[in-house]
Parts: C-alpha cells; sequence; structure tokens
C-alpha cells in the first residue's frame, strides 16, 4: 500500500483491497458512531449552499436511484451514489499531498429481465483534479464519474441533474428534472437516527426526478424514455448510528400518482428495531412526518446470497402512518460487494410497492446493510 503522504497525485484512483480500505477508515475517524458525536443543532438548511459539500462533517454522500424505461421495452434499476469521507488523522496536517478527504462512488445497474446486477466504484482523494465535492453547490466528481446539479428554468421545479458514470460493463448517461420542490426529512431537515441527540443528520431528498438518457450494457445502447423515474437524497452527519446499531433497513419509494414514501429503521444485532422514521409527501404536497415508533417493517420473503451468504428480506411488509405497504425486490440478486471502496457489503436493488389492497402503488428503491456483517459509520 502506498502512503497517505505519497507524492503521486492519482494515489487511490485504483480499486483498494478490503485491508487497505479498513487502514483508511480508521484513520479517517469514521468510528464516531462509538461515541464523541455531538447534537446537531436544528438551524434552517440553506440553498443553493446546502446542495454542496459540508467538509466540516464527518460523513455525507449524494445517493441517486430509480427505474429506468427504455425505448427496448426494458426496465433497469439504477444507483449513482457519491460518499465524501472526512480524514480526521490528517486534519492538522500541511501537505497538499495529505489525504485529508476521500471521495467515493458506487454505480448499479439492475438488469430486470435477466435478473442481474452489474456493479462498478472508485475511491480517490480529493484535489489534484483527480476527485472533488464542491462546496458552493452540488458537483461531485472522481475521474469522469460525475454528478452536477445546474439550474433550470425548464424545470418545473427550476432546477435538475447530470449524471455520467462509464465503466468497462456499462456507461450511463442521464439528465434529471426536478418535477417537485425539495422534501425535507425529519424536521426540517434535521433526522434523528437514534436514542441519543448525536445520533442525526441533515437530510432530504429529490423525489420524483424525470429522467432520460442513454445507458449502455452488455454491448447494447438504450435511450431512457421520459416516464423513467428517479430519486435523489443528500444527507450528511458526524455520528450517525447508534454503538447498539448494526445495519438499516431503508425505502424511497416513487408514488405512481405523484406522491413520494420514505421509511427507514436501524437494527439491533438481534434484528430488532433501535430507531425508525420517515416520511410520506402525498401528491398534493401535503408531508407526514413520521416519529419514532410508528414505522414497522415485518420480514415476508428471505433469500441468502450464495457470494457471502447473507440473508436478505427481499420483500417485506411497511407500516406508517400513511399506511401499509407491501415491498418486493424484483429480482433477489441485487446484493452489492463493495468491500474494495467502503468495505461494506450490503443490498440495494429495485423494488416495486403495493397499497394494503395489493394494488400497484410505486416503484423504488430498497436498501438494507448490516446484514453480512455490522456497519460502522
Amino acid at each position: 500500500m502506498q502512503g497517505l503522504h505519497d507524492p503521486n497525485p492519482f494515489w487511490l484512483a485504483r480499486p483498494l483491497g478490503r485491508r487497505q480500505w479498513l487502514q483508511l477508515l480508521a484513520l479517517s475517524g469514521a468510528s464516531l458512531s462509538a461515541g464523541g458525536g455531538y447534537a446537531l443543532p436544528a438551524s434552517p438548511l440553506q440553498f443553493p449552499r446546502d446542495h454542496g459539500a459540508h467538509p466540516e462533517f464527518q460523513t455525507e454522500w449524494w445517493y441517486l436511484t430509480g427505474v429506468l424505461q427504455t425505448d427496448s421495452n426494458g426496465v433497469f434499476g439504477f444507483q449513482i451514489t457519491f460518499f465524501r469521507s472526512r480524514v480526521a488523522a490528517a486534519a492538522g496536517l500541511q501537505s497538499n499531498f495529505a489525504a485529508q478527504q476521500l471521495i467515493f462512488a458506487h454505480a448499479g445497474i439492475s438488469d430486470v429481465a435477466n435478473a442481474k446486477l452489474w456493479h462498478a466504484e472508485r475511491i480517490a482523494r480529493a484535489g489534484f483534479g483527480v476527485a472533488q465535492a464542491e462546496t458552493a453547490d452540488t458537483a461531485v466528481h472522481i475521474r469522469n464519474w460525475r454528478l452536477q446539479r445546474q439550474s433550470s428554468a425548464a424545470t418545473p421545479a427550476g432546477f435538475g441533474y447530470t449524471g455520467w458514470i462509464d465503466s468497462e460493463d456499462f456507461s450511463l448517461q442521464i439528465q434529471l428534472q426536478a418535477t417537485q420542490g425539495l422534501l425535507l426529512q425529519g424536521q426540517q431537515g434535521l433526522s434523528r437516527k437514534g436514542p441519543d441527540a448525536a445520533q442525526a443528520s441533515y437530510y432530504y431528498s429529490v423525489p420524483q426526478l424525470q429522467a432520460t438518457g442513454r445507458l449502455r450494457l452488455g454491448g447494447r445502447n438504450h435511450t431512457l424514455l421520459p416516464t423513467s423515474r428517479a430519486w435523489l437524497d443528500h444527507e450528511w452527519s458526524q455520528a450517525l448510528m447508534h454503538p447498539q446499531a448494526v445495519g438499516w433497513d431503508w425505502i424511497g419509494i416513487n408514488g405512481h400518482d405523484g406522491s413520494a414514501l420514505t421509511a427507514f429503521r436501524l437494527r439491533r444485532a438481534d434484528g430488532t428495531a433501535l430507531w425508525d422514521g420517515g416520511s410520506m409527501r402525498d401528491a398534493a404536497g401535503g408531508l407526514t412526518v413520521f416519529d419514532a415508533g410508528q414505522t414497522q417493517f415485518e420480514p415476508l420473503r428471505r433469500w441468502q446470497s450464495p457470494n457471502t451468504r447473507a440473508t436478505y428480506p427481499t420483500a417485506w411488509r411497511v407500516r406508517t402512518p400513511a399506511g401499509t405497504f407491501e415491498v418486493q425486490a424484483l429480482f433477489d440478486a441485487q446484493e452489492l460487494d463493495s468491500r474494495r471502496s467502503t468495505g461494506t457489503v450490503y443490498w440495494e436493488g429495485l423494488s416495486r410497492t403495493l397499497d394494503a389492497q395489493g394494488k400497484p402503488w410505486g416503484m423504488g428503491y430498497l436498501e438494507m446493510t448490516g446484514y453480512a456483517s455490522p456497519l460502522r459509520l
């Protein structure tokens, strides 16, 4: 492994081994969840500034997921996630080569027809033009992988995003138009994630993004139809997880009628809920925020990964103050092994949602962490 102060500015632009990543993770101080965090103030979010990076915070991500409808009548799920992590051990170092911020990214394409997940990942230290997360607005990149927000008078909400991912197996060039305004999660953007006030994040979503663009997969090109829909989460925190939490279950679902459902729970090692929450914004714009204790996840079907032997519930009954829903993975094998970048294994996949009467309600993503091994942020 090359050192943190190696003068090669392209260090970390290639995949890391698990041992190398764990060494970096230890240096980054990313175990703040074990204690030493502090309560975040309930201050109003300021835009466009808070679309950008917050390098003074330990952990941050821009999480983009959705369902792609194509001109070939294909249906694909996609994920583009950029993460930023502050390396606490390098905070006092003056060298330009000190890795004070790490940028890493995951990208995935769920091929529904063939029940196959395609996955790619990257990691680099910020700087030298290789990787950066800008502070003024959403603009994050690792080499030619990019996600950027821009104002646009042509979009219903006045802004949109462009994303670009290019890997050996697939590429995705996507344009996103915001059809609705920002959804501030929790209490006006301050989202509790545990019984202690220190376990919280600043968190907003942009649901019901209209997606167009191009997808290349397996040597075939697909044009995205404007019926494609996406969801963006932006979240940043100092100490997200309680010491008893091993992972979480989360859904972000775009309703067919224009509504948006978020639900999550943080989970103890015995599978019981440590904390839960979420929200529902209905088609008319009315917002219901779920208090702790109001959301329950009941597993209905389980699948064991042949690669990691981890067992995941790939169908859930989710009870919320806004109704009861059944969430079903479109196919089970959507586990992402990202041990070459973040050192984690998790399940992230395209899912359909039914209402309490069993009728189609929406499409979106289900995420499950901490099933292969406890997650630490």
